[in-house]
């Protein structure tokens, strides 16, 4: 795969998820049973653990699907 098409690729994802943005934003992600928050005066940390998990997996399944029908 040339280094164009996945400029194209990678710009067409972006827009993609620019227009699902809203919809997006309103999915209880980064709010999962998993994810670590300490909340005390003063500090906050939080620690999206099983957020991020998942986040992996659906990068590569999609970077799989990318893959099997470009090569």
């Amino acid at each position: 795969m040339s280094v164009q098409k996945i400029f194209i690729l990678i710009g067409i994802l972006f827009i993609v998820i620019g227009l699902l943005f809203p919809y997006l934003s309103k999915l209880p992600l980064f709010k999962l049973p998993g994810d670590i928050v300490v909340d005390k005066p003063n500090f906050k940390f939080y620690f999206p653990i099983t957020s991020m998990i998942l986040l992996s997996i659906l990068i590569s399944v999609i970077l799989w699907i990318i893959r099997k029908f470009f090569n």
